[in-house]
């Protein structure tokens, strides 16, 4: 991560100023906000308390920062998110995020909807976006900032990593009631040696499914972890997370095969002859049918990276491995429920100046729709895109502008992906 300039009270404050924490203790639950000086004359943020005191952006103001800042966040028409945030996602207050989603935390066994004659209906609502099990697996990698790369972030992101911030990122994050963070697991980084304090940590995290409420006969968690594999089992297909040897998640067989008919071209994307390997990550919607026996009851697959970037396809890999490799600073714009990732650029390079720049690639796969999608995202006025046609030779990427003098140190901790959370 870039280190940041905070002005609080007239004097100015890098991000890892040991004097930080005390000044932020004097403006924090008062009118007073520290200011990101990215940008000439600062942007206003707020300080939120977690552990320590932490400096956020304020909501919608992420386009203002400069591209390198790591408060950055682009216009909301260069990603899926723009769909969704003021209807799926509705921020109450800049600690207060609520996820409309169209998937339940529970199941009540008995309650059907009751047929009988039409009637005249007292008022008609419009349709509301709502947000699928990949659109919230893309909130919660976005918010915890792992769509984007700075050469820091090398060798960094370790499973200790993910499951840090992925967990972080879920606090304060409401959805049908409950704190995401409540029902949302993340596998530890798995030690041979530590594996029964691992385990018991697990058991005591999904105990939430085993302690039903009046009429709710299955409460519902999330578990958000990287797929191994899959084998039979005597009642379906276990399915095998990395980082949790010793707790299988369960699915039937006919559920399995949809799976695989939906996900088949993602699965097999890890043995795709790339220079770098591909991980595929699971979001599943589980209860407990028995005590400690964890049922997928909903799945999404996603494709990322060796370090973690969410990735359409394998038509991505090169570029992101030739950004890495140079170093440079970039943000992979997220699909979440968009109908086509093909109208958003598939990176944007974050180190070429005051705003972005868009980098498209065209495959020679695309289908036709999508193709069009594409052309019609190129044609955008004022859009100085960089193209690659996956049928010819990558072109020069575009030069990256001189640091400035705030950008040239760097995090060289572990926390190097800590993200600036709306």
């Amino acid at each position: 991560m870039e280190e940041q300039r905070f002005l609080i009270k007239g004097r100015t404050y890098t991000s890892r100023d040991p004097a930080l924490q005390d000044a932020l203790a004097r403006v924090y639950d008062t009118p007073e906000r520290p200011r990101c000086m990215c940008q000439r004359g600062g942007i206003e943020m707020y300080v939120a308390k977690h552990r320590l005191y932490v400096v956020k952006r304020m909501p919608d103001t992420g386009h203002q920062h400069h591209a390198t800042c790591v408060s950055y966040e682009p216009e909301l028409g260069q990603s899926g998110l723009g769909e969704l945030i003021g209807e799926a996602i509705i921020e109450r207050s800049p600690e207060s995020i609520e996820l409309c989603v169209d998937f339940p935390l529970s199941r009540v066994p008995g309650r059907t909807t009751v047929r009988g004659a039409a009637q005249e209906l007292a008022e008609i609502n419009a349709p509301r976006h709502r947000m699928s099990l990949r659109a919230v697996m893309h909130f919660l990698f976005e918010r915890a900032g792992f769509n984007r790369w700075y050469p820091a972030m090398e060798g960094k992101r370790t499973q200790g990593v993910m499951h840090k911030y992925l967990l972080e990122a879920a606090d304060g994050v409401q959805t049908k009631g409950v704190t995401l963070s409540e029902r949302l697991y993340v596998p530890e980084q798995f030690h041979e040696e530590h594996k029964s304090e691992i385990a018991e940590r697990r058991r005591s995290k999904l105990a939430v499914l085993q302690s039903p409420e009046d009429d709710v006969q299955f409460k519902m968690a999330l578990v958000l972890g990287e797929y191994k594999c899959e084998e039979a089992s005597p009642l379906g297909r276990k399915v095998w997370l990395k980082h949790m040897p010793d707790a299988p998640l369960f699915i039937d067989a006919k559920t399995w095969e949809r799976i695989e008919r939906a996900y088949g071209n993602l699965l097999e994307a890890r043995y795709a002859d790339t220079k770098t390997k591909q991980r595929v990550v699971i979001c599943a919607l589980i209860y407990a049918k028995r005590e400690h026996t964890y049922q997928i009851d909903t799945a999404s697959f996603m494709l990322t990276t060796e370090h973690w970037i969410p990735i359409e396809g394998t038509h991505e890999v090169d570029l992101i491995e030739a950004l890495t490799q140079q170093r440079r600073r970039f943000m992979k714009p997220l699909r979440y429920d968009a109908r086509s990732a093909a109208s958003f650029p598939n990176v944007l390079l974050l180190d070429t100046g005051a705003k972005p720049t868009p980098l498209h690639v065209v495959s020679a796969s695309l289908d036709p729709q999508d193709r069009a999608a594409k052309e019609k995202a190129l044609k955008a006025p004022g859009d100085t895109a960089w193209v690659w046609n996956t049928d010819k030779k990558m072109p020069p990427l575009p030069e990256a502008a001189p640091l400035r003098t705030n950008e040239k140190s760097e995090r060289t901790a572990s926390s190097v992906t800590e993200p600036q959370e709306s």
